[in-house]
């Protein structure tokens, strides 16, 4: 074991005010493709880029397109995912009382899926969609199995409950956030280059210093942590 995983072990089994907030890096174990990667959806080619599509303009404007998209490409691949060692690891933290809150910015669902309980997802989540009309809720098998675009009993559209670009975060979910980072003992970062803003402006509230980033490649935060382990977040929590 290295010195940098000897002490975040350290630091783990001294604290029960642990907080994790992750990123893309955190599913792509579980085979859940990125965006930004070199095999990311930003790099595949389509009729229009990625970014374009996951957008409310898009949704409203091409709706059947972006529902074609968004069921093979974002919600698709979530349902065939398994939670891999570093969502398990967190829910067992949890279990014992040491893991306060999961912050992500996935929204496949597979920290609950991994038993994680107190999750706040900042960009929503494919498992959840709603009317846009009537507000009613409805599941993600619902919108799987409806042939082209969704519609809810009173004719509204159901779309997902997902931050699309150009919508802004839940603010109540950004409070909460805010909240558990700043009470934190240990924050450990996991799965993100930390660029996608404003949830990456978050570590900024933390006021400890137990800092950790765990990421494959550099993040611009690196110089600001008290330990950084670039190795993938599974292999770095299934060795603890």
């Amino acid at each position: 074991m290295t010195e940098e995983m000897k002490t975040l072990k350290q630091w783990i089994d001294g604290s029960d005010n642990i907080v994790f907030f992750g990123g893309a890096g955190v599913s792509t174990e579980s085979g859940i493709p990125d965006f930004r990667s070199v095999d990311g959806l930003y790099s595949q080619k389509y009729q229009y880029p990625p970014e374009t599509i996951v957008s409310h303009t898009f949704l409203t404007k091409k709706t059947e397109d972006f529902f074609e998209f968004y069921k093979e490409k974002m919600v698709a691949p979530a349902l065939k995912a398994a939670p891999n060692a570093a969502h398990k690891k967190l829910a067992e933290w949890e279990a014992l009382g040491k893991l306060k809150a999961v912050i992500t910015q996935n929204i496949d669902g597979l920290h609950q899926a991994a038993g994680s309980k107190e999750v706040l997802e900042l960009h929503g989540t494919v498992m959840k969609n709603y009317c846009t009309r009537c507000g009613k809720t409805y599941d993600v098998d619902y919108v799987m199995n409806s042939a082209g675009v969704p519609k809810c009993e009173c004719g509204g559209l159901v779309r997902p409950d997902v931050v699309l670009y150009e919508e802004g975060l839940d603010m109540e979910v950004m409070e909460k956030a805010v909240e558990y980072i700043r009470n934190a003992d240990v924050l450990i970062i996991g799965g993100t280059s930390l660029v996608v803003y404003p949830a990456a402006g978050l570590i900024q509230y933390y006021r400890g210093n137990k800092l950790v980033l765990v990421n494959l490649s550099e993040t611009s935060q690196d110089r600001h942590a008290d330990l950084v382990i670039h190795e993938k977040i599974g292999q770095v929590f299934s060795a603890l």
